[in-house]
């Protein structure tokens, strides 16, 4: 290798290379990179805040308070709106221990403009009539408190499709009148 190379050992440029300062250099470039270290600083601590409060809230039960409903209580919805077949009509009859006397006007439920379920029920009146006084005199004091009126609804309404209606189907059982009168 040559002295002519370029290259001075002792730290002379020869190449003509400018090694002065660099353009933007010093405070000027510096700023742009602390702004950036700033920003991503004050994110970073924002979000590590936000995360913390959060845990602290679900951690200490003390978030937003939520509507809690009683388990044992039924959705109820909005109900559809039935027919009624009353041509049953109000009767007594006694009970099966033959202590207290019942007097019933029973109402039936069906789908609102069903035609046809409408024409059986009153072509079956008298089969209805016959049931209903027979369901009664059928069942003890202690079975018609007004604590089961309930579920001799239930009881009324799928025998009445089970056994006597062939196209209609009973969607509720209504009492104008449930009276049990000690003899």
């Amino acid at each position: 290798m040559g002295d002519d190379d370029g290259l001075d050992l002792g730290g002379d440029d020869v190449s003509g290379v400018d090694t002065g300062s660099k353009k933007g250099g010093g405070l000027g470039g510096l700023l742009p990179n602390l702004l950036k270290f700033v920003a991503i600083g004050l994110g970073a601590l924002i979000f590590i805040v936000t995360v913390a409060v959060i845990t602290y809230k679900i951690l200490s039960g003390r978030g937003e308070t939520q509507t809690v409903m009683d388990p044992t209580s039924e959705y109820i919805g909005i109900r559809p709106q039935y027919a009624t077949f009353s041509l049953i009509g109000q009767f007594n009859t006694r009970t099966r221990d033959q202590t207290h006397t019942v007097v019933v006007d029973m109402l039936i439920e069906y789908d609102l403009n069903n035609n046809a379920a409408q024409t059986e029920l009153t072509g079956r009146v008298n089969q209805l009539r016959d049931f209903t006084r027979n369901y009664f005199a059928s069942k003890y004091f202690s079975e018609l408190v007004p604590e089961n009126e309930e579920k001799l609804k239930q009881e009324i309404r799928e025998i009445l499709n089970n056994r006597y209606l062939d196209t209609a189907k009973v969607r509720g059982v209504l009492f104008n009148k449930l009276d049990v009168m000690e003899l």
